[in-house]
């Protein structure tokens, strides 16, 4: 009987079990990790944001970086900058392997964090957990590392390799 679907000689088509197929994926929300220049406040001590709030992190300014979000923005000065922390998560693909192909099962996502410690305007200790886009890594440490002074703190020796250094 799948073969006469697969031949169109039946109502259930070529056509309409391929969108059976791909129904599930536009069903079920797939979060995917954040892209491009795009970043997420995480979470830390910042009141003007709220936890995962997805924004942009511009560091243009040769003075101080942004995060920069519809729901709220903060600001830091580099020289302020106490601390900074780079770290992974990976994490197997469960949703897409159950929404579009069981071999998605062997495959990782990787999110990539950075911490940074400062001090706000007012002297008081600040910290903010963002997760920034893969292909933004090596630009944003080095641009912090360069501008803060301060030597990247790595989680581990894989963060270590995938920020190139």
């Amino acid at each position: 009987m799948v073969v006469s679907w697969l031949k169109g000689d039946s109502p259930v088509t070529r056509r309409n079990l391929c969108i059976a197929a791909a129904s599930p994926a536009v069903v079920l929300p797939l979060r995917a990790a954040v892209r491009g220049d795009e970043a997420m406040y995480v979470g830390g001590t910042i009141s003007s944001v709220p936890e995962k709030t997805e924004g942009r992190l511009d560091l243009s300014s040769e003075t101080e970086g942004r995060f920069n979000a519809k729901k709220g923005t903060f600001g830091f000065a580099y020289k302020k900058i106490t601390s900074i922390e780079y770290g992974q998560k990976a994490g197997r693909r469960i949703g897409v392997a159950l929404a579009v192909n069981p071999l998605f099962l062997f495959s990782k996502k990787r999110k990539h964090f950075l911490t940074i410690g400062f001090a706000d305007e007012a002297g008081k200790t600040q910290g903010a957990v963002l997760e920034i886009g893969k292909g933004n890594v090596r630009t944003v440490l080095s641009v912090l590392e360069t501008r803060s002074g301060q030597k990247v703190e790595y989680e581990s020796e894989d963060a270590r390799k995938h920020a190139g250094n």
